[in-house]
């Protein structure tokens, strides 16, 4: 039996896929732990019996909406996912000290987990929730990929090992991809093993009206993710007319947590709730229009359904022309797209052949990847490496 302390961001698109892992670790017999600024968001996706380390969180604020590129990724780096690390680092340190794990899992986006790991001379695995910095995004951009350098190795000498030189976004020992190559592309990154989506069972809440879909038409999914409810409404109406006046045809399911649509009363043709089931609502719908969300995308092509993307920033531009390259989709503006523009794009991934031959294509991969079954036994392969127990042996005896 090994241990297994996962330390992750209060951001539920970073917890969903670690959460089939864990469950995976543990029904083989491993401790499991968790360390995370949210412990009740934790439990709500893990389940109420999970054991969370407390840990701090970054200051929340809000980042303008206007926001694009270079300006987006210095906002995300400098307001939320440095602060995040600092505060996190005493945390994930007391939970290490504390649980003793054989291994770290550390979110792509929670640097204190890989950092305090190195110091410790725990050896630590990355769970690459994203694939968009596989292929080197920003290489190409010197004076970007300089400034992140230059950020990660502050950081380092002030939560890591000083002497560490690995990048706390990809561990030499083994990062965890929740991809293929089929979508996300070749990566010549060392210790990348790609194990797919890991999709576990949700809880969904009771009174979704599963009468209300209509199988004599096709059936859209619309989300953009909780995190942009406050920038799309506009498209969100954009899409809302695109369906209309496709309504012979189509239904529309749109999730709308920002209340940004005038609520419809006994509405045939558009569904517009806060949130949606998505996981079983993606068995049941023929298209998807998002903001290309990493997990959004590949819950779809998971399930076979075809895309339009409306990237918005962060990661977004990147994963679109994943899905655009895989052929498994089509890429709209989100600040521009006009309601025509979106009918022709839903057109084509509903009625035309490569949109949909290209999404099940993916599908087969990522269903022969092993999903969370595959990353746990990444898992315990690590755990039981002889060079991963030397270093812990080492740190044992040094302290």
């Amino acid at each position: 039996m090994s241990g297994f302390l996962f330390a992750v961001p209060p951001l539920v698109g970073h917890i969903n896929p670690a959460v089939g892992v864990a469950a995976e670790l543990a029904a083989r017999g491993h401790r499991v732990a968790w360390v995370c600024a949210d412990a009740a968001l934790v439990r709500r996706l893990a389940g109420p019996a999970a054991t969370v380390f407390p840990c701090a969180g970054a200051a929340e604020g809000e980042r303008p909406a206007d926001l694009r590129g270079a300006e987006a990724l210095r906002f995300l780096w400098e307001w939320f996912l440095v602060p995040l690390a600092d505060a996190m680092a005493p945390g994930v340190r007391a939970a290490a000290e504390d649980f003793r794990p054989d291994v770290v899992v550390a979110d792509q986006q929670a640097f204190a987990g890989a950092l305090v790991a190195e110091r410790l001379g725990l050896p630590w695995a990355t769970s690459a929730t994203t694939s968009a910095e596989f292929g080197g995004a920003y290489d190409g951009i010197p004076k970007v990929a300089e400034w992140l350098r230059d950020r990660l190795a502050e950081l380092r000498g002030r939560i890591g090992d000083p002497a560490g030189t690995a990048d706390p976004r990809f561990s030499p020992y083994l990062t965890l991809a929740f991809t293929t190559p089929e979508l996300a592309g070749p990566t010549d990154r060392p210790a990348v093993r790609y194990v797919g989506p890991s999709i576990s069972e949700r809880p969904v809440a009771d009174g979704f009206p599963w009468e209300w879909l209509d199988p004599g038409r096709e059936r859209v999914l619309v989300s953009l993710g909780t995190a942009n409810a406050d920038v799309g409404g506009r498209f969100l109406a954009e899409c809302v007319t695109a369906v209309r006046e496709r309504a012979d045809r189509v239904q529309a399911l749109v999730a709308d947590p920002g209340a940004t649509l005038p609520p419809a009363a006994d509405d045939k043709d558009i569904l517009i709730l806060p949130s949606l089931p998505q996981l079983p609502l993606l068995e049941r719908v023929d298209a998807v229009v998002c903001h290309a969300g990493h997990n959004t995308v590949c819950e779809a092509l998971w399930h076979g359904v075809p895309l339009v993307v409306a990237p918005i920033r962060d990661d977004q531009p990147v994963i679109a022309g994943q899905v655009v390259d895989a052929g498994a989709g089509l890429r709209v503006r989100f600040g521009r797209v006009t309601a025509p523009r979106l009918g022709e794009a839903i057109d084509t991934v509903l009625y035309e052949p490569g949109p949909r031959t290209a999404a099940a294509r993916i599908r087969t991969a990522f269903r022969a990847a092993g999903g969370a079954p595959a990353a746990a036994a990444h898992l315990e392969h690590l755990a039981a490496d002889p060079h991963a127990r030397r270093a812990r042996r080492a740190d044992e005896q040094a302290e």
